[in-house]
Formats: structure tokens, sequence, C-alpha cells
């Protein structure tokens, strides 16, 4: 394991640096790592952001967007840069896997990995571990890891400051979740402080969606909603081809669950989206209820207390039919 000495060293001299993030890559993916990007390319490195898929429209904007690599897009490329990486940063996941077929060829790396995550059960593939699952989001923690590991605040200029509170505004559901502690705040107004436009980038974020979204939104909350009050939740499905009704694109369903989940008594709602194959969950839940547990117990995924996922390979329907049996099991605590 690397000590924080030894990585300042490292970091005093021109690196070759790769930073990755996980799939279908959120508003903390890439601000986390946008925002590091920003951070170490005015140190002199040479640095590149690799994403295993791509990420919703919405967050196109952010500054050095135009400099990530796909790695669907550009295999060859992207593995290339792996092979050569000194330095590889692994922002908002903490288990190869999460990162499809890249996890291989960063396992493979002979570079030094350093893990900057806020999940549970971290895999031990890391050189240098900067992890709190109490953290609002990854970009929290490359924050500090900026200001009070390296203690260089100053290099944080407008364009990383603006993608670190993205990160840091989406992860907490826009400073709504417990997670959002006076620290968070505290932080984010240090951003603000130092050239981030929250108004901007909420507009940006939030008030962006194409029309078919907005459509696809409609239709979800019109006809696929399904609450159920006996264990006081909500359920969205929605199968492939209504997905491919609405031209639904990357990041359009982004979103959904929480209109469920907004409902008034609702402890617990689930988006259940049918893809080419596999069948994703998107699970929410308010207060202590542990959505994590229920996906990771039955569908092979995990999370945090009050946001998981998980995916399963069987026909929608017996999805659906299984998450509304598991209900019974925790029955006490949703009508608590």
């Amino acid at each position: 394991m690397l000590t924080l000495t030894e990585l300042k060293t490292l970091l005093a001299t021109p690196q070759r640096i790769v930073i990755t993030t996980h799939h279908k890559p959120d508003g903390d993916a890439m601000g986390s790592s946008l925002g590091l990007y920003g951070y170490l390319i005015q140190k002199g490195h040479h640095v590149k952001v690799i994403t295993p898929t791509d990420y919703p429209t919405f967050l196109h904007w952010m500054p050095n967007n135009g400099d990530v690599i796909i790695f669907t897009e550009e295999q060859e490329k992207a593995a290339k840069l792996v092979d050569e990486a000194s330095l590889i940063f692994c922002l908002d996941f903490n288990t190869l896997s999460r990162i499809n077929e890249l996890g291989e060829l960063v396992r493979a790396a002979g570079a030094k990995k350093i893990m900057i995550d806020h999940h549970l059960e971290p895999e031990d593939f890391d050189d240098y571990r900067h992890w709190d699952i109490n953290a609002c989001a990854a970009a929290q923690l490359v924050y500090d890891f900026i200001v009070n590991q390296l203690e260089d605040k100053a290099g944080i200029n407008k364009d990383v400051a603006a993608c670190l509170y993205t990160g840091i505004m989406t992860d907490s559901g826009s400073f709504r979740f417990p997670s959002a502690t006076a620290d968070v705040y505290r932080i984010a107004a240090d951003l603000i402080d130092l050239g981030a436009e929250h108004w901007k980038i909420h507009q940006l974020v939030y008030d962006n969606a194409s029309e078919n979204r907005l459509r696809f939104l409609g239709y979800c909350l019109s006809n696929k909603l399904e609450v159920i009050r006996e264990y006081n939740t909500a359920i969205i499905s929605v199968t492939k081809e209504e997905l491919a009704q609405y031209h639904s694109a990357t990041g359009d369903t982004e979103g959904v669950v929480n209109y469920a989940l907004s409902i008034n008594g609702i402890r617990l709602a689930a988006l259940i989206i049918e893809r080419p194959d596999k069948v994703k969950l998107s699970v929410r839940s308010t207060g202590d209820f542990p959505a994590n547990e229920i996906c990771k117990k039955y569908f092979n995924g995990g999370g945090h207390r009050n946001a998981a996922g998980g995916a399963a390979e069987k026909p929608l329907a017996e999805v659906v039919n299984e998450f509304k049996t598991i209900l019974a099991e925790y029955k006490e605590q949703l009508i608590a």
C-alpha cells in the first residue's frame, strides 16, 4: 500500500494518469472525475478520463467533457492508456465489476491504483484508499483529498469547483438527503466562493430535459405507477418496448424513481426496467429503511441505505413479482 507521503511524492512530478468511474456514470461520477482531471492537468500531469459507458447529455456541459474517452467507443485507445498509466484513480466505485470489461484491464495494469469512494464493502485492488461511507458523494472526498490531504486548496479553480459542486449536489439529492450534513453545506459554500455558479449548475442538470424525456416521465407516472399502500411502497416497471417507444436515451430514466418516492406516506420506491440483457432496479427509500440491503440480498447489487441498485437475469414480470413478495419480510419497517 502507498502512504500519503509516497503518493504526494509521485504527484510532485509529471505522471501518466487515468481516471475512471463506474458504468452509466451519474453526476457524482462525472463531477468527481472531471473535477480531479481539472486539478491534475494544472499540475502538469498527462491525464485522461475513461468511462466504461456513455452518460447523460445533461452532463455534457461540464468543463473538459470533450476530453472524456468512452471505453465502449474507443476500446483500443483506452486499453493503451490504461496499460501506459503510472497512476489510475478509481472514483465513485470500489469493486472492479462496476467498470465492466475495463475492470480486468485496470486489475492487470502495473499502475498504482488510488480509490476515492463512499460505498460499502470495498474490494481489495487498490494501493491507496480515501474511503468514507459517511461522505455524501465521491466529489466530497475529492475535495477533501485536494484540500486536506494534498493541502492545495489553491488548485481548485472555477472549473474544478463547478465539477465538484455538481457531484455533491446530485448525489445528495440537491442537499436533501441525510448525508448532506453541515460540513457538506460548508464545502458547497466554499466551492461557490471558488467560482461554482450553483444556480446555473442546477439549471443545466435539472432543467435541461428533452421533450422525449418529459413525455416518458409522464407516461410512467400516468400508466406505470403502482402504489402498494399495505407496504408504503411504489413501483414503476418499464419494458424495453416502452423505452423504445419514447426514444429513451442514456439518462432519461434517471430520477424517475424519485417521483414515486415523493408520494405522501411512501417509504420505498423502485424503478424496474427491462434492458436487452437483464432487468435493472433502481431503489430508493426514506429514513432508516435499508434499500441497499434488499438490492444486495436479492438482486446482486448494493449501494447506500437510501439509494441502491441491482439487476436480475429474469423476465421483467418475474422480477416485479419477486420484489413485491420480498416486501412482506420488511412490513414492520415499512409501516413503522
